[in-house]
């Protein structure tokens, strides 16, 4: 692995809908963070069927593109493009920036929720282990609990949800890393993004993993899903408390048409 990767992104959303709609309000965090061990070198964001209203940065210090759909449409594409060039830190991000306190880290969510489950996952830990090395167990554990099986879960799971089903995807072993993280005091949080994989460029979906933060070395990653900490494959969007808070794409809509949505997410060295 290089110590130094350029990668281009192109991500498009496709909404279509049976019949027009009255109106549509999309919030989209789709847009990289120059932090820690990554740089945007140039990123945009185009919407057809609709118009980007304006943006912000939320207490998380993610960017925040509100959308809104063109009167009558029965279609909206939104397409983000550009390239960011990534730094192989072994996963550390560093310190912590944003709005929002350390200890709100520490937060249960309902997605976080710890249980009798989580419990026994962190009892069985070594409690004499280093913290970085107690983490990085925590998350071996739960990769081997909790099999990643696409569709095998649903959104409004928590963490007990998943590990009794044993089974769910990147967002879930987020979720369970999380709630064990803070049930050993540690902050943690959400964190959205792009993964170049290694046998294909196109994707049907974004990536997502965890953060602790350490007093050493600051944020550090977990991706659960691969059991391994995030290098230059990886691509950060967006940060918080759960999947809720960083949910590349969420919005509401006036109207009773039915409504597809599709993602093509193309991650490529440059």
């Amino acid at each position: 692995m290089n110590d130094l990767m350029h990668l281009r992104i192109a991500h498009t959303t496709t909404y279509t809908y049976d019949a027009p709609v009255t109106y549509g309000l999309q919030q989209i965090r789709l847009t990289p963070k120059s932090h820690g061990a990554q740089t945007v070198l140039s990123w945009s964001t185009k919407v057809t069927g609709g118009k980007k209203q304006l943006s912000f940065e939320d207490a998380h210090r993610n960017t925040v593109d509100l959308i809104s759909s063109d009167p009558g449409t029965t279609e909206i594409v939104v397409r983000c493009e550009g390239e960011v060039e990534v730094r192989d830190n072994s996963g550390v991000t560093g310190p912590h920036a944003g709005f929002m306190p350390l200890w709100m880290f520490e937060r249960t969510t309902p997605a976080t929720k710890p249980g009798p489950l989580s419990r026994k996952l962190v009892a069985e830990l070594d409690r004499d282990a280093p913290a970085l090395a107690r983490l990085h167990a925590l998350s071996q554990a739960i990769h081997d609990a909790v099999i990643y099986e696409t569709g095998s879960s649903e959104i409004g799971w928590g963490a007990e949800d998943v590990l009794a089903a044993g089974c769910g995807v990147c967002q879930d072993h987020a979720h369970v890393f999380i709630a064990c993280a803070r049930l050993m005091g540690v902050p943690a949080r959400y964190v959205s993004g792009y993964l170049m994989m290694d046998d294909r460029v196109v994707q049907d979906a974004t990536h997502a993993w965890a953060e602790a933060w350490l007093p050493e070395l600051g944020w550090v990653g977990f991706d659960i899903s691969n059991a391994i900490s995030p290098d230059t494959r990886y691509v950060r969007i967006a940060t918080g408390l759960d999947y809720f808070e960083a949910a590349p794409v969420s919005g509401m809509r006036f109207g009773a048409s039915g409504e597809r949505m599709s993602v093509t997410v193309e991650v490529q060295q440059q």
